[in-house]
């Protein structure tokens, strides 16, 4: 990457989140790669379901990165989409709060964890704090990183924290 560009990059922190915050939700969307649609179809789909157009070419470019230039129509039938607020490709908190609710979802597509959730409904505080002990206990046996009551990853949240300091 040139100077120009990562000067152009530095310069516009709006737009150097939305081609990942885009691959995130079709992601979220299709979370199985074999079964996610190509950019032309998916966009056969946004164009079906929001009566808004975007070509394939151009919603590839957008999730690559090789195109920056969305309009504020575009900006709006991506995220009536994926029913997220526009505000998500945009701005870092509103970005994170979707993300965790999207995590929420995502867990929640899996039976048997919407089988514990169900079943843990109605205990008692203290045991509510004793099963979610045995479940970050799981999660360290597993090597899966510990996740805090907001769906964020703490590990990751830690790491951002150093980055500032």
């Amino acid at each position: 990457m040139g100077r120009e560009q990562a000067r152009d990059e530095e310069a516009r922190p709006l737009l150097q989140k939305f081609d990942q915050r885009l691959t995130e939700l079709i992601h979220a969307a299709y979370p199985d790669e074999q079964h996610r649609p190509g950019y032309a179809r998916l966009a056969k789909e946004i164009s079906a379901t929001t009566g808004g157009s975007i070509s394939g070419t151009y919603l590839w470019e957008l999730a690559t990165g090789k195109k920056r230039n969305i309009t504020l129509e575009q900006l709006d039938v991506l995220a009536q989409f994926f029913g997220v607020p526009p505000e998500y490709f945009l701005n870092e908190e509103v970005s994170q709060r979707v993300k965790a609710q999207l995590a929420l979802a995502t867990a929640l597509r899996d039976a048997k964890v919407r089988n514990l959730a169900m079943r843990a409904s109605g205990l008692s505080p203290a045991s509510l704090d004793s099963l979610l002990t045995i479940v970050n206990e799981a999660r360290k046996v597993q090597n899966l990183p510990e996740a805090d009551p907001q769906g964020k990853n703490k590990e990751t949240e830690e790491g951002r924290q150093a980055a500032t300091e």
